[in-house]
């Protein structure tokens, strides 16, 4: 875990996304991909300021089961994950408070 940001690979997406007690927002990035690098110190923010959301990554390049799991046809892509259910998605390098307003959107009350 790197900056409050979980690493995740095919073998613990499950267990991360699933096991989670409140919602997982997880970025389909890949090493070569601009706007991924561009968006990537937004997430550590996020990670660092909210502790109502988990914050993960998944190389898609490293992991192409998971992206073809969940559709993922471009990248960057976030999925919120609620209860282990997609909750939405965001795709694109938007602005932290665009990002937020989109995630804050998905995330329900208990």
């Amino acid at each position: 875990m790197a900056n409050g940001i979980i690493d995740l690979s095919t073998a613990t997406f499950d267990e991360a996304v699933s096991g989670s007690s409140k919602p997982v927002i997880v970025d389909f990035w890949a090493e070569w991909c601009g706007p991924c690098k561009k968006i990537a110190p937004i997430l550590e923010e996020i990670a660092g300021e909210r502790d109502d959301v988990s914050v993960a990554k998944l190389n898609v390049d490293d992991h192409p089961d998971i992206a073809m799991k969940f559709n993922v046809m471009s990248i960057p892509t976030m999925i919120v994950f609620q209860e282990g259910e997609v909750a939405g998605r965001v795709t694109g390098a938007l602005s932290k408070g665009a990002l937020l307003q989109e995630i804050d959107g998905f995330l329900t009350s208990p």
